[in-house]
């Protein structure tokens, strides 16, 4: 990965050091220690300059990101991607259901992030995986992939401060009652599992979810869900702790008549660009198998209703 960012020095930035402007556009102390092992990668009107080096009014800095490497521990494997986006900073994938986001020990090569490794050997470009959002195995739907160090840094710090909006759409059994409301109840892990969460509220953290009703039929309900946390099986314990837990979760609620894998997709994420400061909105369909348990959705229904 090769990627030139192009600063021009304002007025108010007069002075600073180098460090110092990058600092506020988001580098991270790492970053940086990277950067400084990196050739020619801080230059200053077209010369090479320190970091502790003073920037001038109207100085163009340039920073130049130099990865060579890709991630060894991740075997390229010719998997289908379906890419919502992609530029020079990030890449949005709907990811299947049935396929986990990174390798483990059972599951080595039939990844997203062996698809993504295959994807980029194949353009002769190195790949480092790095994902902001990681679903479950099970679960359908959008995620976004940093393809450098920066844009790493910049989309973790945007989690952590709840800057990416995170939608989902679920599926229950029954009428939600009430129809629409917050979920405030704090997670920790089960005792005696090593996967398994529950709600603890003297030891959890905490996690807070909206969601709303989109449609009933077939005796289920679609719902709407909004993440304000992101803690593990956010949705799938807080919709069981309100009584309505999702269809097809296997941990939570073996209910396998329609559906053999958690009922769960993510079907938009908002955020601003990381590097440029756009707005972006990214949405996903409701999964095949999803929309079957909903056959008047199959034509008409595209995409997530947002949670007001």
């Amino acid at each position: 990965m090769d990627r030139m960012l192009n600063y021009t020095i304002q007025k108010d930035e007069d002075g600073l050091r180098v460090e110092q402007f990058l600092r506020r556009r988001g580098y991270s102390r790492q970053n940086l220690v990277e950067l400084k092992k990196m050739p020619r990668s801080i230059l200053v009107n077209g010369g090479p300059r320190r970091l502790n080096e003073i920037l001038t009014d109207m100085d163009t800095l340039t920073v130049h990101i130099q990865e060579h490497i890709s991630s060894l521990q991740i075997p390229p494997v010719r998997l289908p991607l379906d890419i919502i986006y992609e530029d020079e900073d990030i890449i949005v994938i709907n990811k299947p259901a049935g396929m986990p986001v990174h390798p483990s020990i059972n599951n080595y090569t039939n990844t997203l992030a062996n698809g993504l490794a295959w994807y980029y050997q194949e353009q002769g470009k190195p790949f480092i995986f790095r994902c902001t959002n990681r679903l479950d195995r099970d679960t359908s739907g959008l995620t976004i992939i940093a393809k450098h160090m920066l844009s790493s840094n910049i989309l973790s710090r945007m989690t952590v401060r709840h800057e990416i909006r995170r939608e989902y759409l679920a599926i229950v059994r029954g009428s939600v009652q009430p129809a629409e409301g917050t979920i405030s109840a704090p997670l920790s892990r089960k005792p005696g599992s090593v996967i398994e969460r529950t709600v603890d509220f003297d030891h959890g953290e905490r996690a807070v979810t909206h969601y709303q009703v989109v449609e009933e039929t077939n005796g289920h309900s679609l719902v709407s869900l909004l993440l304000e946390t992101g803690r593990t099986h956010q949705i799938r314990i807080h919709m069981k702790y309100l009584g309505f837990p999702l269809i097809g979760d296997y941990l939570y609620n073996p209910d396998m008549e329609y559906m053999q894998r958690q009922a769960l997709h993510s079907c938009r994420l908002a955020l601003n660009h990381p590097i440029t400061g756009e707005k972006l909105e990214f949405r996903a369909p409701l999964p095949e198998d999803m929309q079957s348990v909903f056959p008047l959705f199959r034509s008409g229904f595209s995409s997530c209703t947002p949670v007001v």
